[in-house]
């Protein structure tokens, strides 16, 4: 373990997570909230501090290897959550640290799962960081790094490769820092255009920058209590869905698109199958729900919103889907399992996953039935090799045993079955409403302290593919290496 350049990298993160609270801070003064400077200073100071005590000497050993990438990865993400929890606690808004704690790590994670009952009594300041963590975290804190600071890219892929979505990682530029910058500017455009449209539809600049927030993070925090849904505006409605959408598909592909490369953004099976579940799933949940609803125009609307906003993991709600039928429910679980595309803002096991998964599967019924067939499971047209097809298959494995260990755990607090269950898949898959108790008009308050560290670790473990919040836990990951040349570096 290179522990010198793990607290270097760490000193950088804090020092930019002082400059994003100032943005919170600017908030609070337009709206004349002066009681919030201490709330929003203090924790920048600290920040600011830490930032420069460990990052203002680079270590002369700059190598990163992997299991430096994963440690710097998960404490990143951990300790950003734990100073950005800072401000409400100081604020007074969010008194209790693992209230806080768990509230911000739904932020960063972009779940959006809540501990709050009355959102709107908070103030703009304390609104707009909860939102702004969607965003900053959404593409990711060490990709926005990237963009920002100067790291070679033999100190940067491992980061990029523990932090970044999916089950491999590519660059699109010949410069990880290029590829990261290139991807933070498509992200802010496409958030800067949602902005736009908003304000242009009647929505009040702040209420627009706090759900553009949460729709480029595919986060869903709202300034509402009943979130979308208490504008009760179809334009609102299908812009956000529209949006949410967007934010689903790879990034990669909107960069073909600037390079005219049409083809190659519009013909990845992965988009491909991404739709025609958002389609399919549309289609049927709009004849199951039509009876309680006026017209076609409304269920259809009301589906399509929803299905958008839990396939891509953002949570906004336009309806109560509690109240929906059992067949439209199962979808909407099916669909938070599933996650949006690899390379997005999404969470979930992403589609990409779920169709090497299958077709892995596919090929091993064949050799079964024809043993001494050669078959090669192909995916984007192109042959997988083993190395992947095993990292999906010991992904799923490691996911559903957290997951069921995780249920296990939080049943302890005796709540009833389909909240319990609900509570762990939305939050492991970056979701944020449930159902029953933590439906969309629900939150997560009367859960124990204990089990909102444990439902906070699975946000963390499911934004980060597990492995990087596991890795803590290893006593290997922290041992002294014997030899610095035992680890290939990349």
């Amino acid at each position: 373990m290179n522990y010198r350049m793990v607290a270097f990298v760490l000193g950088r993160i804090f020092a930019i997570e002082a400059v994003l609270m100032l943005f919170p801070l600017i908030c609070a003064m337009l709206y004349g909230e002066w009681y919030l400077l201490p709330a929003f200073l203090l924790p920048a100071a600290l920040l600011a501090v830490l930032g420069v005590i460990t990052s203002r000497k680079t270590p002369k050993n700059t190598t990163i290897f992997a299991r430096d990438g994963l440690a710097i990865v998960a404490l990143v993400w951990v300790l950003m959550s734990a100073f950005g929890a800072l401000p409400f606690v100081i604020s007074g808004e969010i008194p209790s640290f693992i209230d806080a704690f768990f509230e911000t790590v739904s932020g960063f994670t972009t779940t959006g799962s809540t501990i709050l009952t009355d959102v709107e009594a908070l103030s703009h300041g304390t609104l707009f960081w909860r939102s702004f963590s969607h965003w900053v975290g959404g593409m990711g804190v060490l990709v926005f790094a990237m963009a920002v600071l100067p790291m070679t890219d033999g100190r940067a892929m491992h980061l990029m490769r523990a932090e970044v979505p999916g089950p491999t990682v590519g660059k699109i530029s010949s410069k990880l820092s290029d590829s990261a910058k290139i991807l933070y500017a498509i992200y802010f455009a496409m958030t800067l255009i949602e902005v736009i449209l908003l304000c242009a539809g009647g929505m009040p600049l702040f209420d627009s920058l706090i759900h553009s927030f949460g729709t480029a993070g595919t986060g869903g925090f709202s300034n509402k209590g009943l979130s979308v849904g208490a504008y009760n505006n179809p334009y609102f409605e299908i812009v956000i869905g529209v949006f949410m959408l967007l934010f689903g598909i790879n990034f990669n592909l909107y960069y073909f698109l600037l390079l005219r490369r049409f083809r190659d953004a519009f013909c990845s099976e992965e988009m491909l199958t991404y739709l025609g579940i958002v389609g399919f799933s549309t289609v049927t949940i709009t004849l199951n729900i039509l009876h309680l609803y006026d017209n076609v125009g409304t269920a259809l609307r009301t589906a399509f919103f929803q299905v958008s906003s839990i396939i891509t993991t953002t949570g906004y709600a336009s309806a109560d889907f509690n109240l929906w039928p059992t067949y439209s429910r199962i979808v909407i679980c099916i669909l938070t399992f599933c996650g949006a595309c690899a390379g997005s803002t999404a969470g979930g096991l992403k589609i990409s996953r779920v169709i090497i998964f299958f077709k892995a599967a596919k090929q091993d019924l064949n050799k079964m039935l024809h043993t001494h067939a050669v078959t090669t499971v192909r995916f984007e047209g192109k042959p997988l090799d083993e190395k992947v097809l095993r990292g999906v298959h010991n992904y799923f494995n490691i996911y559903m045993l957290l997951l069921t260990l995780s249920v296990l755990l939080l049943s302890l607090d005796g709540f009833d079955i389909v909240s319990t269950f609900t509570a762990v898949l939305t939050c492991f898959n970056n979701v944020g409403p449930g159902l029953e108790m933590v439906g969309p008009v629900g939150s997560f308050a009367d859960f124990s302290a204990p089990a909102k560290l444990l439902l906070s670790f699975d946000m963390l473990a499911g934004r980060l593919e597990l492995y990087p919040m596991l890795a803590l836990f290893s006593p290997r990951l922290w041992r002294k290496r014997i030899s610095s040349f035992k680890e290939a570096k990349v």
